[in-house]
C-alpha cells in the first residue's frame, strides 16, 4: 500500500511544475520559447533560398517565438491575444542573391518589401501576385532579366512600384494600365525595347512616371500620357521619342518636372506649357526643337530651371523668360539672335546664366548680377558688345567669368579686383583696353587667367603674388609694358605661362625658374633683354619654351640639355652667341629653331641632318652638314675645318661601308638552327649596345612576358644586364586582313609600328630600339617595362594595391602621350587602339603609351574623320561613332583615354557581366543618377582623395560623350588633368559630387561631376 502511494505521490504535483514552467517561458530572461510561429518559418524559407555571404540573415533564428525581432522585419501587433503579423520585410543593401523568394507572398499582411541594391538574377515570377497585401514594391537595382510580369496589376493595393536599374526588357505590360492605386511607377535604367504603351495612360493615380534610358523603339509620346492629370514628375530621358508634345499635355496642371531630353522631339516649343503652373524645372535639352521660345513665361512663376539646349530654337530670349526667379537658365548651342533683354538682370534668383554658342547682340544688361547672387555667368561666342557690367560680383558670389569670343571693349571694371570668390576668368578675344586692375593680377581664389587677345596695357602688378592658386596665366597678343615683376615666381602652381606678342622690356626674373610645375613657357616677340636666367634644369616638367623675337644675349645653358620633357625650343631672332651645347643632343625635340642668332662653331652631330636645316639659318659662325648653311663672310675662316670634318665624315662612311659587307658576308644564308631565325633586314632607331644574335638567342617559350592576337612578347636580357622586350609578330595570310584588328591592306602591322615608333622621341612615349625581319616572322625590339601594362597591374591580384596617387601619375603620363602625338607630331598620329593593356609602366610606374599597330597617320588636320575599311579597337574601348561609321579621328582616342580613367576611379574592366549590354561608361553613368559617386569609386581608394577622385572621374565623362565634338582635345585634357590636381579648383559638397552643366570651352552639354 505504501509502494502504491509512492508511486501516485509525483501526480500530485503535476499542477505545481506546470504552473512553475508556465512562469519560467513568459519571464523575459528565459531560455526556454515557444516554438517559431507560422510566418516565421516561411521566412527561414526564404532564408534557405538565398544566398547570404555577408550574414545579412544572421540573426534570423529559429530560436525566436516570432521573426519580429529579425533584421529588416517590421510586425504589427493587434493587441489582446492575438499573435503579431509581419507587415514589412527591408532588406536593402543585404548584398543577397538567388531567385526572387516566392515564400514572401506567403505573409498574409506583407505591405512593404523592398530588396533593393542586392543580386537578385532570375526573372519575376508570375506568381508575384499572390503578394495581395503589398503596396510598396523596391526591387530596384538587381539583375532581375526578363519580361515584367503581366500579372503585378493584380495587386490590387499597390501604390509604389520601382523596378529601376536592372535587366528586364520585352514591352511594358498592357495589363499595366488595370492599375487603380499606383502612384508611383520607375523603370529607368533597363532593356525595354517595344514601345512607351499609351495604357499607361489609364493609370490616373499616377504622380511619378519614370522610364527614361531604356532603349525603347521610336515611337511618338502618348497624348493618352495626358490624362494623368495627378502626375507631378514626368522623366522620359532617351527613350527614343519623336514628333512633337502633344497638346494634351496641357491638362498636366500638377507637373513639377517636365524631363524629355535627348530625343528626337521635333516642331516649336508649344505655348501650352504655360498651363503648367506648377512646373518647377523644365529639361528639353537635345532634341530637335525649332521655331523661337514662345511667350508667355510670366504665367510660370515657379520656374526654376529651364534648359533648351542643343536644339535648332531661333529669334530673341522673351522679356518675361528673363523676369522669372531663375536658378538656372540654359540656352546653348542654338540659334538664338537678337539682345539679352535688360530684364534677365530683375530675376532676384538667378545665380547660373549659361547662353554662350548662340548668335546674341548688343550689351549685357548694366544691372546684371546687382540683384541676384549670380555665380557664373558664360556668354561665350556670340557677338555682344559694349563693356563688362560693373555689378557682376555684387554679392560677392561670381566664381566663373567666361565672356570669351564677343566684341566687349572698354576697361575691366576696377571693382572686379575685389571679387575674391572668382576662379575661372576667360576673357579671350575680346576688344579689351586699359589697364588690367591692379588687383585682378592677384585674385586669391583663381585657377585661370585668361587675358589673351584683347588690346590691354599698362604692367604686370606686383599684386600678382596674391595670386597663389594660379595654374594658367595667359595674356597674349596685347599691348602690356614693363618688366615681369621677380613677385611670378611666387605662384608656385602656374602650369602655363603664356605672354606672347607684348611689350614686355628688361630681363627674365630669376625666380621663374622657381616654378618647378612649369609646362609651358612662351614669351616670343617681346623686348626681353639679358640672358636666359641660371638654374633653368629645376623646371623638370617643362614641355615648351618659346622666347623668340626678343634681344635676349649670351649662351644657352648648357643645363636646358637635362630637361627630359622638353620637346619644343624656339629661341630664334636674338641675339645669343656661343657655341652650341652638345647637351641638346639628350632633348627629345620635335621643333628646334635657333635661327637668326649670332651662333659660332660646329653643330652638334646630332642636328647635322637636312631635317634640322631651317633650324640653324642666319648664324653668321655656324658651320655645320648643310650646304649653303654659313654666310659668305666666315667661309673662308671655316674652310679648313669643313674639309676636315667632310674628311672625317667620309672616313666613317668608308668603315661603316666595310663593315656591312663583311656582316652581310658572315651571315648571309646562315639559319638560327636552334630557333629557326633568319636575319634578312636589320633597322635601329637608336645607338644600340647590343647585337642581332643576342636577340634571336633569347626568343624562348620560358621567356615569354605575354601575348595577344598578333604574336607573343619576350623578355630579353642581354649581356651587359639591359634588359629588352622582344615583340614577335607572325606572319599573316591574306585571309587574316578583315580581322578584328587588322590595318588597311596595304600596310601591315609590322610596317605601320615600325612607320610610327620609329620616328616617335616623348618620355611617354615607348621607345622602339629596332626592328628586323626574318623569313618567318618579324621582331620588334622595345625598351623593357619592369611593371608590365596597366590592365594587367589593374585588374590583376595586385589591382587593389594602386594608390590613388599613383593612378593619377598613370593618368597624366598616358594622357602626355596622347597628347604628343595628336598635336605635337609633324602628320598627326591616331593611336586607334588605346587601352589600359597598352599603357606599360616602368619601374617607377611612368607611364608610357605602346603598341601602335593599328596606328593612323592624319594626313591633314582639315580633312576631318578618316574613313577605314575595317573597325580597329579593343571591346569596351570603341567610341560609339567610329563602331558603327569607320571613321577614325583623334575624338576616337579620347572616348578610349576616357575608358582607361574610368578603369583608374571605378577599377573595373571596361567590359563585365555585371554590365549586362552595357558598357563601362553607361554603367558609371547610371550608377551616378541612381546612387551618387559612393558607388561608382573603387572602394580600395582612399577616401581622403575623393574631391580629387571626383574631378578625375568628370573629365572622363567628358572624354566618353556620345557625341564627338563635346570630348575635349588631348591637349585640353591635359590640362584638366592638371587642374585637377591642386585643391583649388572645385568645391565639392558634403554629400559627395553633384552634377553641374559644362561650360562654353568644355564645348559641351553632358553632366559632370564637379
Amino acid at each position: 500500500m505504501k509502494a502504491m502511494q509512492m508511486e501516485k505521490k509525483p501526480f500530485n504535483n503535476i499542477p505545481l511544475i506546470l504552473s512553475i514552467l508556465s512562469l519560467i517561458s513568459l519571464s523575459p530572461s528565459s531560455p526556454f520559447t515557444f516554438a517559431l510561429n507560422q510566418e516565421g518559418l516561411f521566412l527561414q524559407q526564404v532564408k534557405n533560398s538565398l544566398s547570404d555571404p555577408s550574414g545579412s540573415l544572421s540573426s534570423w533564428s529559429d530560436q525566436d517565438a516570432t521573426p519580429c525581432n529579425w533584421t529588416g522585419i517590421t510586425c504589427k501587433y493587434p493587441g489582446s491575444s492575438a499573435s503579431p503579423s509581419v507587415i514589412s520585410v527591408n532588406l536593402s543593401g543585404a548584398a543577397l542573391s538567388g531567385s526572387f523568394p516566392t515564400f514572401l507572398c506567403r505573409l498574409s499582411h506583407l505591405s512593404v518589401l523592398s530588396l533593393y541594391n542586392n543580386s537578385i538574377n532570375s526573372s519575376l515570377p508570375l506568381s508575384i501576385s499572390s503578394c495581395k497585401s503589398l503596396t510598396y514594391l523596391d526591387l530596384s537595382e538587381n539583375l532581375i532579366d526578363g519580361p515584367v510580369p503581366y500579372t503585378l496589376s493584380d495587386l490590387p493595393h499597390l501604390r509604389y512600384l520601382n523596378l529601376d536599374a536592372n535587366y528586364m526588357s520585352g514591352d511594358i505590360p498592357a495589363s499595366f494600365g488595370k492599375f487603380r492605386r499606383l502612384e508611383t511607377l520607375i523603370m529607368t535604367g533597363n532593356f525595354f525595347n517595344g514601345t512607351i504603351s499609351p495604357f499607361l495612360g489609364n493609370i490616373t493615380s499616377l504622380k511619378r512616371l519614370q522610364l527614361a534610358y531604356n532603349p525603347f523603339r521610336p515611337s511618338q509620346l502618348a497624348p493618352e500620357l495626358g490624362n494623368l492629370t495627378n502626375l507631378e514628375d514626368l522623366w522620359l530621358t532617351n527613350c527614343g521619342l519623336f514628333g512633337s508634345i502633344p497638346s494634351s499635355f496641357g491638362k498636366l496642371s500638377r507637373l513639377v518636372n517636365l524631363d524629355v531630353a535627348e530625343n528626337g522631339l521635333t516642331g516649336s516649343i508649344p505655348c501650352f506649357i504655360f498651363q503648367l503652373k506648377n512646373i518647377v524645372q523644365m529639361e528639353l535639352y537635345n532634341n530637335s526643337f525649332t521655331g523661337e521660345l514662345p511667350a508667355g513665361w510670366a504665367n510660370l512663376t515657379q520656374l526654376r530651371r529651364f534648359d533648351a539646349s542643343m536644339n535648332r530654337l531661333t529669334g530673341t530670349i522673351p522679356n518675361d523668360l528673363c523676369e522669372l526667379p531663375l536658378e538656372s537658365l540654359h540656352l546653348y548651342e542654338n540659334q538664338l539672335d537678337g539682345t539679352l533683354p535688360d530684364t534677365i538682370a530683375k530675376s532676384p534668383n538667378l545665380f547660373e546664366l549659361r547662353i554662350f554658342s548662340n548668335r546674341l547682340t548688343g550689351s549685357l544688361p548694366s544691372e546684371l548680377g546687382q540683384n541676384s547672387p549670380l555665380q557664373t555667368l558664360d556668354v561665350s561666342r556670340n557677338q555682344f558688345s559694349g563693356e563688362i557690367p560693373r555689378h557682376l560680383c555684387a554679392k560677392g558670389e561670381l566664381a566663373e567669368l567666361l565672356m570669351i569670343y564677343n566684341s566687349f571693349s572698354g576697361n575691366i571694371p576696377a571693382n572686379l579686383e575685389q571679387c575674391r570668390s572668382l576662379s575661372r576668368v576667360r576673357l579671350r578675344n575680346n576688344r579689351l583696353s586699359g589697364a588690367v586692375p591692379a588687383g585682378f593680377w592677384g585674385l586669391p581664389h583663381a585657377y585661370l587667367l585668361d587675358l589673351a587677345n584683347n588690346i590691354l596695357s599698362g604692367n604686370i602688378s606686383y599684386m600678382i603674388q596674391g595670386a597663389k592658386n594660379l595654374s594658367t596665366l595667359s595674356f597674349s597678343n596685347n599691348k602690356i609694358s614693363g618688366n615681369l615683376p621677380d613677385e611670378i615666381g611666387m605662384l608656385e602652381n602656374l602650369i602655363e605661362f603664356s605672354a606672347s606678342y607684348n611689350k614686355l622690356n628688361g630681363e627674365i626674373p630669376s625666380s621663374l625658374v622657381k616654378l618647378d610645375q612649369l609646362i609651358k613657357i612662351d614669351l616670343h616677340n617681346n623686348n626681353l633683354s639679358g640672358e636666359i636666367p641660371g638654374g633653368i634644369q629645376y623646371l623638370k616638367q617643362l614641355n615648351e619654351l618659346n622666347l623668340a623675337n626678343n634681344k635676349l644675349s649670351g649662351e644657352i645653358p648648357e643645363e636646358i640639355g637635362n630637361l627630359s620633357g622638353l620637346n619644343y625650343l624656339d629661341l630664334s631672332s636674338n641675339n645669343f652667341s656661343g657655341e652650341i651645347p652638345l647637351g641638346l643632343q639628350n632633348l627629345k625635340l620635335n621643333k628646334l629653331n635657333l635661327s637668326c642668332n649670332q651662333f659660332s662653331g660646329p653643330i652638334p652631330p646630332l642636328f647635322a641632318r637636312e631635317v634640322y636645316r631651317d633650324s640653324f639659318l642666319e648664324n653668321s659662325g655656324l658651320c655645320g652638314g648643310f650646304a649653303g648653311l654659313c654666310s659668305r663672310e666666315s667661309k673662308g675662316r671655316n674652310q679648313v675645318y669643313l674639309w676636315l670634318l667632310r674628311l672625317s665624315f667620309a672616313i666613317a662612311a668608308f668603315i661603316l661601308l666595310v663593315g656591312l659587307v663583311v656582316l652581310m658576308w658572315k651571315y648571309k644564308n646562315i639559319e638560327k638552327i636552334n630557333h629557326g631565325v633568319i636575319m634578312t633586314k636589320w633597322t635601329s632607331f637608336h645607338k644600340l649596345g647590343f647585337s642581332v644574335s643576342e636577340i634571336s638567342d633569347c626568343i624562348d617559350e620560358e621567356n615569354v612576358i605575354g601575348s595577344g592576337a598578333s604574336g607573343k612578347v619576350y623578355k630579353v636580357v642581354l649581356s651587359n644586364g639591359e634588359a629588352v622586350a622582344v615583340k614577335k609578330l607572325l606572319e599573316r595570310s591574306a585571309k587574316d586582313d578583315t580581322s578584328f584588328s587588322s590595318v588597311d591592306s596595304e600596310i601591315d602591322e609590322f610596317e605601320v609600328e615600325v612607320q610610327t615608333l620609329g620616328k616617335i622621341r616623348h618620355k611617354n612615349i615607348v621607345r622602339l630600339f629596332c626592328c628586323c625581319d626574318t623569313q618567318t616572322c618579324k621582331l620588334l625590339v622595345y625598351e623593357y617595362m619592369p611593371n608590365g601594362s596597366l590592365g594587367d597591374l589593374l585588374h590583376g591580384s595586385r589591382g587593389g594595391s594602386l594608390d590613388w596617387r599613383t593612378r593619377f601619375k598613370i593618368a597624366l603620363d598616358a594622357a602626355e602621350g596622347l597628347s604628343y602625338l595628336h598635336h605635337d607630331c609633324v602628320q598627326p598620329i591616331v593611336h586607334r587602339d588605346v587601352k589600359s593593356n597598352n599603357i606599360l609602366l616602368d619601374g617607377d610606374f611612368g607611364a608610357k603609351v605602346s603598341d601602335f599597330g593599328v596606328a593612323k597617320i592624319v594626313q591633314a588636320a582639315n580633312k576631318g574623320a578618316e574613313c577605314m575599311s575595317v573597325v580597329a579597337g579593343s571591346c569596351g574601348y570603341i567610341a560609339p561613332e567610329y563602331a558603327y561609321t569607320l571613321r577614325v579621328n583623334e575624338k576616337s582616342d579620347i572616348y578610349s583615354f576616357g575608358i582607361v580613367l574610368l578603369e583608374l576611379v571605378t577599377g573595373r574592366r571596361p567590359v563585365d557581366p555585371e554590365f549586362g549590354e552595357k558598357d563601362l561608361a553607361t554603367w558609371v553613368c547610371t550608377k551616378l543618377n541612381q546612387r551618387g559617386i559612393r558607388d561608382v569609386i573603387d572602394p580600395n581608394l582612399d577616401c581622403s582623395h575623393k574631391e580629387e577622385i571626383c574631378r578625375v572621374l568628370n573629365i572622363s565623362l567628358l572624354c566618353t560623350s556620345p557625341l564627338p565634338i563635346n570630348r575635349p582635345s588631348m591637349r585640353r585634357v591635359v590640362k584638366m588633368l592638371l587642374d585637377s590636381s591642386t585643391e583649388f579648383k572645385t568645391k565639392i559638397a558634403e554629400k559627395g559630387c553633384k552634377l553641374s552643366p559644362y561650360s562654353s570651352d568644355d564645348n559641351s552639354k553632358q553632366s559632370s561631376i564637379v
